[in-house]
């Protein structure tokens, strides 16, 4: 089998999928500390300290973490998320050890210094700034905060302004090491790799991480609601979602099936009837989002704003009688469209590593691909029409930004949808 699993003695688990017909290896680090792990009077640390982590170490400067991964012509990046944060790299085969060495520096070693803090701090300002002057985007944010208002996961992975430019050194430092331990952490590696080298070069650079940490995360609780906010743009830029599945979900594989058929792909339901037929948005698409113990269903649209009046109530229509509708055409496509992004994504290092990383966290094992295969092959039409059923039913949340003179309120839009 090309998947392996190891654990250290220290609780950190190591896992590698092997690929002998490439030449190079992806790996990283996941850290089960995200956004809904902060408290409200640091939300955006965990961001912060993924920034800081390139900023020199016991080591390493900053400029010869960059350096030593660039000497070898590898890549270097991480990212946070609301359920948690990843370290990852890709090089050549023969650059493997070099990599393990270098996030495990980053990880164990980074010095969080006071005047790197500060740059940085003013790095993420703008980076916050850029996103608030990108409606497409920051409208997400503020979905999700509707979503789920007054708790972790509907704060912001970046925080804002006040509360970066208020976090210490020694008020990262403390994070870490309350979050960062070996059980809440996972080692996983795609590509040209051999496990038993893998797991020896990570028990090394690793020996000294602790085994547990004092994380904790507040239950999510799906909420609704409804978010404007006018300002003078082209477009309205609008998101309508409802609550989704977590990843362990039976409806899973149901609900991605849903959203292909819905609103991924120029045949999709929404694509077809909002932008072909009758020319009402550039933009519409809907997506799925799973976390541990909640998810989301959306829908995007961005439109100009005299073509709300007409764009809501198709909009509303789709998503009304989709759970009667369904057809066995569209569920084969739907089928067809899930296997060959998962086929084509085994061609990937990186997507097969972060996909063992996901299901190690989800599921504590490794799935087969033919198991995959198996469970998307069970997908049929009642069962997408029961998940539609099912979706469709919740409480909505809107989030609009734009010219919003036009836009029914919820309680309308609620209304259409019954």
């Amino acid at each position: 089998m090309s998947v392996q699993v190891s654990t250290l003695s220290n609780g950190l688990r190591i896992i590698t999928d092997r690929m002998e017909s490439v030449e190079t290896v992806a790996l990283g680090a996941w850290v089960n500390a995200g956004t809904r792990n902060e408290t409200a009077e640091v939300n955006g640390i965990s961001h912060l300290l993924e920034h800081m982590a390139f900023k020199g170490t016991a080591r390493r400067s900053a400029q010869q973490i960059a350096e030593d991964m660039d000497n070898v012509g590898g890549h270097l990046n991480a990212y946070t998320s609301r359920d948690h944060t990843a370290y990852f790299a890709k090089v050549l085969k023969e650059d493997t050890t070099l990599a393990v060495d270098i996030i495990a520096d980053i990880l164990l070693n980074s010095t969080m210094d006071a005047e790197e803090l500060e740059r940085e701090k003013h790095v993420i300002v703008q980076e916050i700034s850029q996103v608030n002057d990108t409606p497409d985007d920051i409208i997400f944010d503020k979905f999700q905060a509707k979503a789920y208002p007054d708790q972790p996961m509907g704060w912001p992975v970046l925080g804002s302004e006040e509360l970066v430019r208020s976090v210490t050194s020694q008020r990262l430092k403390s994070y870490l090491n309350e979050h960062y331990a070996a059980e809440h952490t996972i080692l996983a590696a795609s590509g040209n790799i051999q496990h038993d080298r893998f797991v020896a070069d990570v028990e090394r650079c690793f020996c000294s991480y602790k085994p547990k940490a004092k994380i904790s995360s507040v239950s999510s609780k799906y909420a609704g609601g409804e978010h404007r906010e006018a300002r003078e743009l082209e477009q309205v830029h609008l998101v309508l979602g409802f609550p989704g599945v977590a990843y362990d979900d039976l409806d899973f594989y149901n609900i991605s099936a849903l959203s292909v058929l819905m609103g991924e792909g120029m045949s999709s339901r929404l694509f077809q009837e909002i932008r072909e037929k009758r020319g009402l948005a550039y933009s519409v698409f809907s997506s799925t989002q799973s976390f541990s113990d909640t998810g989301l269903f959306t829908i995007y649209t961005g439109t100009a704003p005299d073509e709300l009046p007409k764009l809501m109530p198709v909009l509303c229509e789709e998503i009304r009688k989709s759970a009667g509708s369904i057809t066995p055409e569209e569920t084969k496509r739907a089928k067809a469209q899930i296997k060959s992004s998962l086929l084509m994504s085994l061609e990937s290092p990186s997507s097969r590593c972060s996909a063992r990383a996901r299901q190690l966290v989800v599921y504590g094992r490794p799935l087969t691909t033919d198991e995959v295969i198996e469970r998307v092959e069970a997908i049929d039409t009642a069962a997408i029409r029961a998940t539609a059923a099912r979706i469709f039913a919740g409480t909505p949340t809107m989030a609009a930004i734009g010219p919003l003179d036009k836009l029914a309120p919820l309680s309308e839009i609620q209304q259409k949808l019954q």
